[in-house]
């Protein structure tokens, strides 16, 4: 997602400039691939790139391409082979075994089009679905490329345009949107890219002291939605944490301030142990994704135990999203480290992955 939104804030400036533009998009990946269908990169009439196709290998012959499309005002799908001697120089910095088909569209601006998708899968702050048809069979046919964007609440797509195998192409979208999963679909010579899109990760900081400072600056990279709370006036500072929600309250009133779903990270690193069990309390009955605690595992088993005798409910699901001590195992001693594992494990809780070397993986990195 947060490419998703850095495109768009670079195709605002872009039109603000009067620039013409295209968007790139990976639809499609047979193999090895530095990134995964789903991936983005804007481009400029004056070559400036925002987002990435692949490791940088594929970037320059895209621009090129991008640049005809611009001129053209017409879409055309790219692929690049690196298993074929010729497409594989591309590739040679990344060591790739796949073929990468590539969509390249322009933008129009002032109608619906690829960008206005994006900003409402954006505007929607849940999941959504986006929807690409393309031809591989004909690649000198017309390419519809992006045409909806399913949310939660509503379908938005150009129902001026008339779509080829609409109807099964919505029913796909629905069942991505419910699956939670992206999928790709043949419709007669058309080829759908159907991609679940997840909102960003929002993390909430329960307490302002320098080490967490590190665990914002690494959410704020990744372009994660992030809180800082305390009840430390002097502590939760806007010189301390710029940039960020910031919320001074006691437990019982922070959750009145916070939107709090399935994408929600908790951290509790207040290193005081009664403010923290009070938020714990607070917390426990909304059953969120993710809650971390630093400190021993006896801090932990401690709370939990004075929870239970004050006849707290504590569910199976709450004990299996809580993770204390909090962060994966990498050895981490500064703030920093800590910081690092905590964000990892983050990751790998709402990726549903469990967090180990990639070198003991059996399957591709990247599924559809």
């Amino acid at each position: 997602m947060k490419e998703i939104i850095d495109i768009v804030a670079a195709y605002e400036k872009a039109i603000a400039e009067n620039k013409k533009t295209a968007l790139a998009t990976v639809v499609l990946v047979e193999g090895s691939a530095y990134r995964r269908a789903g991936a983005r990169m804007l481009i400029t009439e004056d070559g400036q790139l925002t987002g990435a196709i692949s490791g940088g290998c594929l970037e320059g012959d895209a621009l090129r391409k991008a640049r005809m499309v611009i001129l053209q005002q017409e879409a055309l799908l790219v692929t690049y082979d690196t298993m074929d001697d010729d497409d594989a120089r591309l590739g040679v910095g990344l060591g790739c075994n796949g073929i990468i088909h590539i969509l390249i569209e322009p933008i129009h601006a002032g109608k619906i089009n690829p960008i206005t998708l994006l900003k409402t899968a954006i505007a929607s702050r849940g999941n959504s679905v986006l929807g690409t048809l393309f031809s591989l069979q004909n690649r000198k046919a017309p390419q519809p490329g992006s045409c909806l964007c399913l949310t939660g609440s509503q379908l938005f797509y150009d129902d001026l345009q008339v779509l080829p195998f609409e109807t099964q192409l919505l029913a796909d979208a629905g069942d991505a949107l419910a699956n939670q999963r992206s999928a790709v679909s043949a419709y007669g010579q058309y080829t759908a890219f159907v991609e679940f899109v997840k909102p960003l990760i929002s993390l909430v900081i329960i307490g302002a002291g320098n080490d967490a400072i590190p665990l914002m600056k690494m959410a704020d990279v990744l372009g994660w939605n992030a809180t800082v709370v305390d009840g430390r006036p002097m502590y939760i500072t806007e010189e301390r944490f710029p940039s960020v929600k910031k919320i001074i309250a006691k437990p019982d009133q922070i959750l009145k301030n916070l939107e709090v779903n399935e994408r929600t990270a908790f951290v509790l690193m207040t290193h005081n142990y009664n403010y923290e069990i009070a938020f714990l309390k607070e917390l426990l009955p909304l059953q969120p994704s993710y809650i971390g605690i630093l400190g021993p595992k006896k801090k932990l088993e401690r709370m939990l135990d004075e929870l239970e005798q004050g006849g707290t409910i504590i569910s199976e699901k709450n004990l299996e999203t809580i993770h204390g001590p909090v962060g994966l195992d990498i050895g981490s001693e500064t703030s920093e480290e800590i910081a690092l594992s905590i964000i990892a494990e983050i990751k790998a809780v709402f990726s549903k992955r469990n967090g180990r070397s990639l070198k003991y993986k059996t399957t591709v990195i990247h599924s559809v």
